[in-house]
């Protein structure tokens, strides 16, 4: 797939996500699926692969929200990659509100995402979230 597909692919995951279909990045994801957040905050690291993602990560993340979506304003794709600017928005268990602003660097191939490298505001997730167990 091209660029063109990879853009048309990632834009019609996210506008699941905007109206609160959390369960359509899953299934974009390839099985030798990656999630990387970098830097040096409590939640660097990497998840992977798909299996590992969802029961480590993804799962025990969303189980911490009532309601959540992720709405992307900007998406850009250059060969196998695509970038999306985006926010989130939702309320934890907790009752917080969690409004959050992502860049989501995605690698792509035959179709499915292989990496997904996420950059958002580290403040607000030390700050309402628990980090899932490694």
């Amino acid at each position: 797939m091209g660029a063109a597909e990879n853009k048309k692919q990632i834009q019609a995951v996210f506008d699941q996500m905007a109206s609160g279909n959390t369960t359509a990045l899953s299934e974009a994801m390839a099985d030798d699926f990656r999630w990387v957040f970098p830097g040096g905050w409590s939640w660097s690291g990497t998840w992977g692969p798909k299996r590992v993602a969802l029961g480590g990560l993804l799962r025990p993340l969303m189980a911490q929200f009532t309601d959540y979506r992720c709405e992307a304003d900007l998406v850009l794709a250059e060969d196998d990659r695509v970038v999306v600017q985006a926010r989130g928005h939702g309320t934890t268990t907790r009752g917080e509100r969690y409004e959050q602003t992502y860049c989501f660097i995605l690698r792509m191939a035959d179709g499915k995402i292989t990496e997904l490298v996420e950059h958002c505001d580290t403040a607000l997730v030390e700050r309402v979230l628990d980090r899932p167990a490694a």
